[in-house]
C-alpha cells in the first residue's frame, strides 16, 4: 500500500499557514485539476481528490488538531480504535460547496427537500465608450445571451411524452452521504449532478437542458464621470440558476477608447499644446480645447516648452467626486520646418542680433554651457 503525502505537503503550505493560506491553496489546485477541466486525465483526477482530502481535514480545527497530533492515524478511519464513535460533521459539506461557488462561480444551497439548488454563473461584457460620454454619461442598449424555457419539454428536459425519473443513487435528493470512519460527508450525488432526476430520453431542441439559448435586449445607464475599468452591476442578468436556483449577475466593464487631444488621469485631465516659435518668444492669448468648447490661456513672453497652465474646473467630475477636476495644458514650442532661403536669411539675422545682445535672451542656454566648463574643467 503507498504511502500517502503529508497534507501540508499536498497543499504546499507551511504546518504553521494560516486558514486562508490553507483555503487559497487548496482553490488553486482545485482550479487546476478539477475534472471538469481535466476530462480523462487520471492523474489529475487523484491529485484533485488528494487536495480534496487534505483540506478537509487541514479546514477543520478539531481535525486538524487530530492530525497534528497522531498524523495520518489521528484521522484515518482504518486505523480508529473499535470504541471510536461516529461523530458527524454535517457542517463540512456546505464549506466544500462555498469553495467551489468561489472557483466556478456558482453557490449551492439545500432546499427542505434535500436536492442541491446553484446559483447561476456571472456574465461579463465590455462597452467601449468615448472620454465625452465617460464624462457626461451616457444611456445604451447591448445585447447578452439570455435563456428561456423550452417550448417543447415545458422545462422538464425530457423528451416529449416522458418524463424524467428520480435518481436512484440519491433517491431524489441531490446529495449523498459519504462515510468514513466518524466522518460524515455530503456531497453532491455525482449521477444526477443534484438535480435529483435522471433524464433518459432528452429533449432534442434543448438537449436535456430544459433551456433554449436566446439573446436579450438591456438598457444600461452608465454614470457621468465613470473611469476606465470600473464595472456596472445589473443584478438577475447572469446564467439562469440550476434546480430553482437564483440567476448570476451581469458586470458591464467600461473600457474608455483612446482621445485624440486628452489623456485622463484620475478626474484631471491633460493635453499637449503646441505653439509656434514666434508665439513662444512674444507671447499673447492662444485658444486651448476643453470638453465643454475651448478656453483662452494667456502666454507670457519667452514661453518655453514644458511649460505647464492650470485650467481649474475643466477636467471630469467623478463618479464619486463632489468636484470636477481640473485640465492641464503643457506648451510645445514647435521648430519651423522646410524654410524657403529667404526665411533662412531673416533667421540668420536674427540669430546674430541676439548673440549680440549677449546671455539675457537666452538664459538657460548660458547656465547649461557654464555647467559643462565645471563638468570638464
Amino acid at each position: 500500500m503507498a504511502t500517502k503525502r503529508d497534507f501540508y505537503e499536498v497543499l504546499g503550505v507551511p504546518k504553521n499557514a494560516s486558514e486562508d493560506e490553507i483555503k487559497k491553496s487548496y482553490r488553486k489546485l482545485a482550479m487546476k485539476y478539477h475534472p471538469d477541466r481535466n476530462q480523462g486525465d487520471a492523474s489529475a483526477e487523484v491529485k484533485f481528490k488528494e487536495a480534496k482530502e487534505a483540506y478537509e481535514m487541514l479546514s477543520d480545527a478539531e481535525k486538524r488538531a487530530a492530525y497534528d497530533q497522531f498524523g495520518h492515524a489521528g484521522v484515518d478511519p482504518n486505523m480508529r480504535g473499535p470504541g471510536a464513535g461516529g461523530a458527524g460533521f454535517g457542517g463540512f459539506g456546505e464549506t466544500f460547496g462555498d469553495i467551489f461557488g468561489d472557483i466556478f462561480g456558482q453557490s449551492r444551497r439545500q432546499q427542505s427537500g434535500g436536492r442541491q439548488v446553484f446559483r447561476g454563473n456571472d456574465l461579463s461584457y465590455a462597452m467601449d465608450v468615448t472620454l465625452e460620454e465617460a464624462a457626461a454619461g451616457k444611456e445604451s442598449e447591448i445585447r447578452i445571451p439570455s435563456y428561456d424555457e423550452c417550448d417543447t419539454c415545458h422545462g422538464t428536459g425530457a423528451k416529449a411524452g416522458t418524463s424524467p425519473k428520480t435518481c436512484g443513487t440519491c433517491q431524489g435528493q441531490g446529495v449523498v452521504q459519504m462515510r468514513q470512519g466518524f466522518f460524515s460527508v455530503q456531497q453532491t450525488c455525482p449521477h444526477c449532478r443534484g438535480s435529483g432526476k435522471i433524464i433518459t430520453d432528452p429533449c432534442s431542441p434543448c438537449h436535456g437542458q430544459g433551456k433554449i439559448k436566446r439573446q436579450k435586449t438591456l438598457e444600461i445607464k452608465i454614470p457621468a464621470g465613470i473611469d476606465d475599468g470600473m464595472r456596472i452591476r445589473s443584478t438577475g442578468n447572469g446564467e439562469p440558476g440550476t434546480n430553482g436556483g437564483p440567476p448570476g449577475d451581469l458586470y458591464i466593464e467600461i473600457r474608455i477608447k483612446k482621445h485624440d487631444v486628452f489623456q485622463r488621469d484620475g478626474d484631471d485631465l491633460h493635453c499637449a499644446v503646441p505653439i509656434s516659435f514666434t508665439t513662444a518668444a512674444l507671447g499673447g492669448e492662444i485658444s486651448v480645447p476643453t470638453l465643454s468648447g475651448e478656453a483662452a490661456i494667456d502666454l507670457p513672453e519667452g514661453t518655453q516648452t514644458g511649460k505647464q497652465f492650470r485650467l481649474r474646473g475643466k477636467g471630469i467630475k467623478g463618479v464619486r467626486s463632489s468636484f470636477p477636476g481640473d485640465l492641464y495644458c503643457h506648451i510645445t514650442v514647435e521648430t519651423p520646418v522646410k524654410l524657403t532661403e529667404h526665411q533662412r536669411k531673416l533667421l540668420r539675422e536674427l540669430d546674430e542680433s541676439l548673440k549680440k545682445g549677449g546671455d539675457k535672451h537666452s538664459p538657460s542656454e548660458a547656465g547649461w554651457a557654464d555647467k559643462l566648463k565645471n563638468l570638464f574643467s
